[in-house]
């Protein structure tokens, strides 16, 4: 029997591999709402960002989501992300 093999994805702020796992997913809905994932089962367009607020601001300073998702994506929808990292840490 094969082990499962380990899924890695990059970091959109430090651009660093990581197991699928830790990573916080952030999805594009296919109306067009950018949203965290926390379960990582939502539908649409994902990317990758460390459970960290700290890459998700160099994420954000990059356009990395607005480059993955094709699209302007609001302040306030950062500073929602933000918010939710910061109280999934607690």
């Amino acid at each position: 029997m094969k082990a499962k093999r380990e899924v890695k994805r990059m970091c959109t702020g430090c651009g660093e591999m990581f197991d699928k796992r830790t990573l916080v997913r952030v999805v594009k809905s296919p109306e067009g709402e950018v949203s965290l994932d926390l379960t990582g089962k939502k539908n649409g367009r994902g990317a990758y960002v460390c459970n960290n607020p700290e890459c998700l601001k160099k994420a954000r300073k990059k356009r990395a989501f607005e480059r993955a998702f094709s699209m302007k994506i609001e302040d306030a929808v950062y500073e929602k992300m933000e918010e939710e990292i910061e109280n999934g840490k607690e």
